[in-house]
């Protein structure tokens, strides 16, 4: 994602790639500028652009939604939805969000934090829209909505869609265990790290499908490679790890356990803390009991208690809340990755890999084989420790112009053209 890429006009003025985290957890009307008009905006972009090669859009494999079973690289028809009986008009989608914020408006009458009340109005109208049409969440919701929207508005300009699946840390290049922000599974393991979280909904027995971050940006710029000739193409690629090489989610949490036996994390006035058990519900139904029984209730006692003693325990129960939330927050945004059973087909990216010459010394640079990957010693050895290194956390991930003069021989030995982004 570039910055500042809402407003078209604007041009890239560097080799530079940067790479931006997905707007998981805002409102429809965010995620629908994002993720949609955004889209738009690029084609026309892109159709103002006279030696413009090809188009690559990145969205996530978690777009085709919560399925079962082999999940191929196939792009959204218009109008098509996870759900029988129902049609997807984007336009529609449009109009209702305005309508709803100006609903919005007339119920505030100008008193109250209406920015607060706006948000969480759009986040519950984007949960309602995705679950009516058979989507587990905006984000994902709006991805679909976007490659629908492409495959419409890109003419004659090649397009490819790639599809990563969960994005980790870098395995490799540029620095082992770098990722910008905190995102998805990191979470989680930050919450272990705190001790904040006891239990959590996860099958340990089914697959996580991830894909290091470094692996995703070498796709993306040899997939540019292969289609910047092939006028009006749509091609569609999953970046995944799930039928190549799976990874239980036991890998993660005995990775986790492992680093954190052996590397006790200490708490501000240095005491060592210690490092329990986590225990994994399968089921929403069974963990969402549990969290009844043993925080929720407890809480609402508190809660009573609290105001009959005039606020004697305010600071308790709103560190307890807090905590509370936390938890129900991770399992709303992540729990469908969690329990999730399917798994995607990625042949027309392991064909691209076969493409590549195997002799080339820029091979291994420009690696995206799921297969090369040790999950075991990447979570262990790489991505826990990346993850909990803080001053990781805060530069953007930028691709340096030298590989781009890599990518240009590349272009030139494996397929006999010009680099599409010379």
């Amino acid at each position: 994602m570039l910055p500042g890429w809402r407003s078209w006009p604007r041009r890239w003025t560097s080799s530079s790639m940067e790479l931006q985290p997905p707007t998981s957890t805002k409102g429809y009307d965010v995620a629908l500028d994002v993720n949609v008009m955004g889209v738009k905006y690029l084609c026309q972009l892109a159709k103002k652009c006279a030696n413009l090669k090809m188009l690559l859009h990145v969205s996530t494999a978690f777009a085709a939604g919560d399925r079962e079973g082999l999940i191929m690289e196939r792009p959204f028809k218009k109008g098509e939805t996870l759900r029988e009986g129902t049609y997807l008009d984007i336009d529609a989608e449009l109009r209702l969000v305005g309508d709803v914020k100006k609903e919005l408006e007339l119920q505030d009458g100008g008193c109250g934090d209406k920015t607060k009340r706006e948000r969480k109005g759009m986040k519950e109208l984007g949960l309602e829209r995705s679950r009516h049409f058979g989507w587990s969440n905006t984000y994902v919701f709006t991805k679909a909505m976007g490659e629908m929207l492409l495959g419409q508005l890109h003419g004659a300009i090649p397009v490819v869609i790639l599809r990563p699946s969960i994005i980790t840390s870098i395995l490799r290049d540029p620095l082992p265990g770098w990722m910008q922000g905190t995102r998805t599974i990191d979470t989680i393991i930050i919450g272990y790290a705190k001790q904040n979280l006891s239990c959590f909904l996860a099958d340990l027995e089914l697959t996580m499908d991830v894909i290091p971050g470094d692996m995703v940006a070498n796709a993306m710029m040899v997939t540019m490679v292969a289609h910047s000739e092939e006028q009006g193409a749509e091609v569609m690629y999953h970046a995944t790890s799930s039928l190549r090489n799976p990874a239980p989610y036991g890998v993660l949490y005995e990775s986790g356990r492992r680093h954190f036996y052996e590397n006790p994390r200490l708490s501000k006035d240095g005491q060592v803390i210690p490092t329990k058990e986590m225990h994994f519900f399968k089921t929403i139904a069974s963990f969402h009991l549990y969290m009844l029984i043993k925080y929720k209730l407890p809480l609402e006692i508190l809660h009573v208690v609290n105001l009959l003693l005039c606020g004697l325990f305010s600071q308790l129960y709103d560190d307890l809340t807090r905590k509370y939330k936390f938890v129900m927050h991770l399992v709303d945004v992540y729990g469908p990755f969690a329990l999730f059973k399917g798994c995607f087909d990625d042949i027309n990216l392991e064909r691209l890999r076969l493409t590549m010459t195997k002799t080339s010394p820029e091979d291994d640079m420009f690696n995206f084989d799921p297969k090369t990957v040790d999950w075991n010693d990447y979570f262990y050895k790489i991505h826990i420790p990346g993850v909990l290194n803080s001053k990781s956390q805060n530069r953007p991930l930028v691709l340096f112009s030298g590989r781009h003069q890599q990518l240009l021989h590349i272009c030139k030995d494996l397929w006999h053209i010009d680099c599409p982004c010379n």
